[in-house]
């Protein structure tokens, strides 16, 4: 079984020609691990089921997903290069695990992070101003 590298990415490029580019590089870039992508609908069916008894959605990635990935994690920041509450959640846990940590940019450039600047996380209202612009919730 190859290791994996976690995918981190806002939820507002699921599903898009984005996503498409950004998955394709990443697999030739890295074609020696696995590529975990959390647009995945066993991904949206752990998080939900996560919720409740004391657990947050986000707890099943934590616990589930990151451990798995032994390769480490990349994400994709906004366009300014901030990251939204989940992703610099998810990136975070990786850095702590001693993982790998790479950022790409919507252009496809992949640089190495040695550290991760907490300067760059949004808070849980920034994040849905960015991903939810019309107000969906």
């Amino acid at each position: 079984m190859r290791d994996k590298i976690y995918f981190a990415h806002h939820i507002n490029i699921y599903n898009t020609k984005e996503e498409e580019f950004l998955e394709f590089i990443i697999e030739n870039h890295f074609s020696e691990f696995d590529i975990e992508n959390p647009n995945q609908k066993k991904h949206s069916d752990g998080y939900r089921n996560y919720q409740g008894e004391g657990k947050r959605g986000m707890d099943y990635f934590f616990e589930e997903v990151l451990p798995d990935c032994k390769a480490g994690g990349i994400c994709h920041p906004f366009e300014d290069g901030m990251l939204g509450k989940g992703v610099f959640a998810e990136m975070n846990w990786l850095y702590n695990a001693k993982r790998n940590l790479w950022e790409i940019s919507s252009e496809g450039i992949i640089k190495e992070l040695k550290e991760l600047d907490t300067s760059r996380e949004l808070s849980v209202e920034e994040t849905r101003k960015r991903v939810y612009p019309q107000g969906k919730k």
